[in-house]
């Protein structure tokens, strides 16, 4: 089986039941309850594509996108206010990104995702302390 560099876009969206994600230019569909089920379920969908041309993917090669506003809605232990405080943005202006009232221009997005991307690193480095 061959392996490929190739980078394949993921549209990740909220549903009633979970989310949804498809591929943009695959015919590559797939559901979950969860986040880390839908990366898990979207690397066998795409695997299932290529199967014919012996070709393995694996999550690396997966770009998965969500919309402000569904990335919110899952992860509120991200409070919206404390990240533009963190990144230095108008809350307000954060705020209206979320609510899918206005759409950040690709400098305002990478802003934002650096951000995030901080506050992860930041938590995944602390370890709690339990006192009994």
């Amino acid at each position: 089986m061959k392996t490929t560099n190739k980078k394949f876009k993921v549209i990740v969206e909220k549903t009633d039941t979970g989310f949804s994600a498809f591929a943009e230019d695959y015919p590559v569909y797939t559901t979950a309850r969860s986040i880390p089920d839908i990366i898990n379920n979207a690397v066998e969908a795409v695997n299932l594509c290529f199967e014919d041309d012996n070709i393995r993917i694996t999550q690396e090669n997966l770009k998965f996108e969500i919309d402000f506003k569904q990335f919110f809605q899952y992860y509120k232990v991200i409070n919206a206010r404390f990240l533009a405080d963190k990144i230095g943005m108008n809350p307000t202006l954060l705020s209206q990104y979320v609510q899918g009232r206005k759409k950040p221009s690709d400098a305002q997005t990478k802003k934002i995702l650096n951000g995030i991307h901080q506050i992860g690193k930041e938590l995944s480095e602390i370890n709690l302390i339990h006192k009994s």
